[in-house]
């Protein structure tokens, strides 16, 4: 210390700029500005050492963990009194008042590893006096950052354990999470903070026993791959505990609410995006929970909360309110040959009085549907048994050519056209179920078949001639009966529907082509559809087009807007794959050249070749970075750079060769291009979409008249379609 003031007549201490170092060592331990402390004197002739008030100004410490032994064990070990002795300490002693002010102090755990700092703690202690076990509080402190902090008080009894504090917590950052967090993970990133009002009392020795009530509050949550790559997040959460008290079976809530959660799940060819940050099958999480004399604050957390609500089901339980707003959910399946993703953004669930004592449980759940679509689904519960509930739900308006991964993949035929519509009844008894499903496709459409080594093939042309009805429907009825553990479905509809479709259908033929003339004469007269990276017209495509200028020339007064709509996701994807494997050919070769033949040798190529995906990893050195995606090591491969310039020259070239016919014929300051619009398309190619102002061509007229007249019948007209509404 630099210096030391000693009153003896009034029994005052100060030490001055005070250090204490380790053990045999220079590093330093404890240090404050001041210490100060008032002694009473008369005290000391009774044999008890009184310290009425003790100060400690600006201390700082640390405190190092390893692996459960700590940097003050020494000091314990010193003060610890000797059992074994018979002799009972010959002084008693007693703190009146004790007073921490502006301290710091660091942890420091050498395994996990964790480096925390706590800053600003303020303490005011009534003491302990020797024969009292209670010791009470009054403290605050900041959070690491200096951003957020805790204020509160608490009481203590040493010898029974027993505790009660108040707490309130402003915008705490929960770092030391993080820190933790990072034991159990590979990689990425969490970030969380804190508010909270919060009243308990209960006991060290026995979780059961804590009687609480108070407001939690967890926001701006984010875990996920990196800082803006979220696996779960969300803006907030609030808590409110009416009373929470597990030993007498209470589980009370005024409202739990979350706000604009995100869930994200991803399929890679190995693993998913979970077991990637955990480990397979949790083996991170496994390794740290089976790992002897290891602490992990999460750990301990999430034991602490599975003991606390036990017996929750037992229990009388009750959330006056319950409310999921704005949800967003994203499934990505990168396994496949080209990405799926599909999505539930604006999710809503809302649920009021769930109560054990209640009869029903009534649960709203409403959402979007990424890239297009509509959920909803209606749930009513019994509390006392999750085995007997009412469900209905619908799904509609979802484009049957989201699941082009996986048709292609697996038949090698793409749909281009088609509307599902998914609804139905479950009525569950002691598990037993009563469910009737009615699956409805409309209008759906194989497009031309894509041939590559990775895919399987089925006649998937004739498969839809069995199961499309006349009306260019598929619309079967699938019950399921059984229990919740072995459910049965009956596919009696579907086998009777495909052999009145062999037997009955083909009296139908004729109906059926005129209705698919009039859909293709309206579609050819409002869309023009680009296949994946195409760039040079088809016959077709070119008198279509013809036919549009020569409309125009014809007639003066009329205009055409030509709205782009293109598929950047997957139009981008295709210019990768096949450059990079391109780029994989080229190599492979003696020379530079790449001719035609080449060119259908490289579309042909999988792009799950064993050596090609051997050269990715290997060249892009993918095997030490976060690229779980055949994506990410293409893109590494050959350079973002290069897919966008083909992107762009791709673009390019599409417009060129659609408004060369319009040059040609002097039209083109009547033809309005509008090329900016990216979103998915519904039919899942890239188009363009024809808007007439003025005059029509009189065969989409009776195009028009055809096809109002088909859905005005009975067979299409149940369904509610209006296949323009579709096309635009």
């Amino acid at each position: 210390m630099d210096w030391a003031y000693v009153n003896p007549f009034t029994g005052f201490v100060r030490f001055n700029n005070l250090k204490i170092y380790e053990s045999k060592k220079d590093t330093l331990f404890f240090s404050a500005k001041s210490v100060t402390s008032d002694f009473n004197l008369i005290k000391l002739f009774s044999k008890t050492v009184e310290i009425t008030e003790l100060v400690v100004n600006k201390p700082r410490g640390t405190v190092i963990n390893v692996r459960q032994h700590f940097n003050f064990d020494d000091m314990v070990l010193k003060f610890t009194p000797d059992n074994r002795s018979a002799n009972k300490p010959s002084f008693h002693v007693n703190i009146l008042a004790i007073k921490i002010l502006h301290g710091e102090f660091y942890y420091i755990e050498k395994a996990t590893p964790i480096n925390y700092l706590i800053k600003d703690l303020n303490m005011e202690s009534s003491g302990k006096r020797w024969n009292a076990d209670t010791i009470a509080s009054a403290f605050s402190l900041m959070s690491q950052n200096g951003k957020g902090g805790i204020k509160g008080n608490f009481t203590i009894n040493v010898a029974s354990q027993d505790y009660r504090f108040t707490s309130q917590v402003r915008n705490f950052d929960l770092e030391i999470i993080r820190q933790y967090l990072w034991e159990l993970i590979n990689y990425g990133f969490f970030s969380a903070r804190l508010d909270a009002t919060f009243r308990a009392t209960g006991n060290f020795k026995n979780p059961e026993l804590i009687d609480a009530h108070g407001r939690l509050a967890f926001s701006d949550f984010h875990l996920g791959k990196t800082k803006k790559d979220d696996y779960a997040a969300f803006e907030k959460l609030v808590v409110v505990i009416e009373h929470l008290n597990p030993k007498n079976q209470k589980f009370l809530f005024d409202s739990i609410i979350l706000s604009r959660p995100v869930v994200k799940y991803e399929q890679f060819d190995s693993l998913d995006n979970v077991e990637r940050l955990f480990g397979k099958a949790g083996a991170n999480i496994t390794d740290v929970t089976t790992r002897s004399g290891s602490f992990n604050l999460i750990i301990e957390i999430g034991r602490y909360l599975k003991s606390l609500t036990r017996n929750f089901f037992q229990s009388h339980y009750r959330i006056n309110s319950f409310t999921v707003t704005h949800g967003d959910l994203k499934f990505n399946d990168f396994s496949l040959i080209e990405q799926f993703n599909i999505g539930v953004n604006s999710l809503s669930i809302h649920a009021d009085s769930v109560d054990k004592n209640n009869s029903r449980i009534g649960v709203n759940i409403k959402s979007e549907i990424k890239p297009y679509g509509n959920l909803s689904i209606s749930l009513s519960v019994n509390p006392k048994d999750s085995g007997d509930f009412d469900m209905s739900y619908h799904l509609n308006k979802i484009p049957a050519s989201a699941f082009n991964p996986y048709l292609i993949l697996y038949t090698s035929f793409p749909l281009d056209r088609g509307t599902i519509e998914l609804n139905g009844v479950w009525n569950v008894r002691n598990g037993e179920i009563k469910s009737v499903n009615h699956l409805v496709v409309i209008d759906p459409r194989v497009s031309k078949r894509i041939k590559n080594k990775e895919m399987k093939w089925l006649p998937l042309p004739l498969i839809m001639l069995l199961v499309r009805e006349r009306s260019n429907v598929i619309d079967y009825e699938i019950p399921i009966s059984g229990n919740l553990k072995n459910p049965h479905f009956h596919l009696h509809d579907i086998i009777m529907d495909l052999l009145k479709n062999i037997f009955v259908k083909p009296v139908t033929i004729p109906y059926g082509i005129s209705l698919r003339n009039a859909q293709s004469e309206i579609e050819n007269s409002l869309t023009l559809k680009w296949n994946m990276r195409q760039t040079e017209l088809s016959a077709k495509q070119k008198s279509f087009i013809k036919t549009m200028a020569e409309f125009l020339d014809e007639n003066k007064t009329s205009t055409l807007n030509v709205y782009s709509t293109v598929y950047s996701l997957k139009e981008k994807e295709q210019i990768l794959f096949f450059a990079a494997k391109k780029k994989y050919f080229l190599s492979t070769k003696r020379n530079n050249d790449f001719t035609k033949d080449d060119s259908i040798k490289v579309e042909m190529m999988s792009i799950k070749d064993p050596k090609f995906m051997h050269t990715l990893k290997k060249g892009s050195g993918a095997g030490d970075t976060l690229m779980f995606t055949i994506q990410d090591e293409c893109y590494h491969y050959v350079g973002n750079s290069e897919v966008i310039h083909k992107y762009k020259e791709m673009m390019g070239r599409r417009d060129k060769v659609f408004q060369d016919f319009f040059v040609s014929n002097g039209t083109i300051e009547r033809l309005k291009f509008h090329s900016d619009n990216t979103s998915v398309p519904y039919n899942g190619f890239s188009n363009y979409k024809i808007v007439y102002e003025g005059d029509v061509p009189h065969t989409l007229k009776r195009a028009y008249k055809a096809m109002h007249e088909f859905d005005s019948e009975g067979l299409r007209k149940r369904y509610g379609h209006d296949f323009k509404a579709l096309v635009e």
